[in-house]
């Protein structure tokens, strides 16, 4: 078996300002593989979606798809987006991706799959927007 053969997997983080969600497919994103998210690994609601929940998340992940006997991973990275939620990714994903790495997996193209509305539903708010 040649040396540079790496079985490769595609990491989904779904990073919120409420939670982070690792999630962890072969390479076609059809079979899972191992998910984790910081609502598993901490106990208080508010911890969900700090950093270190997301670093615990991403390095049991990592555990599950490593004794599946994938060594390679391409990031995806979502923020909520859509024509209500924030565009930017959470606290949790720059975590996520940097305990990914660290656990030993070879870390291959990194992209922003955020949803992006072509233009959609009227944003709330009312006529005159939101006033402060």
């Amino acid at each position: 078996m040649p040396s540079n053969d790496v079985r490769w997997g595609v990491a989904h983080i779904y990073s919120s300002y409420n939670n982070t969600i690792i999630h962890i497919t072969d390479i076609t994103g059809r079979e899972t593989i191992a998910k984790a998210s910081g609502g598993m690994v901490v106990k208080s609601d508010r911890m969900e979606s700090s950093p270190t929940a997301a670093m615990a998340a991403a390095k049991k992940a990592a555990e599950g798809a490593m004794e599946k006997n994938i060594r390679g991973i391409h990031v995806k990275i979502r923020a909520p987006g859509g024509h209500n939620g924030p565009s930017n990714p959470g606290p949790g994903a720059q975590a996520a991706v940097r305990a990914l790495s660290r656990m030993g997996l070879r870390i291959g193209i990194i992209e922003d799959v955020t949803p992006i509305p072509h233009d959609s539903c009227r944003k709330k708010g009312g006529k005159r927007g939101r006033r402060v």
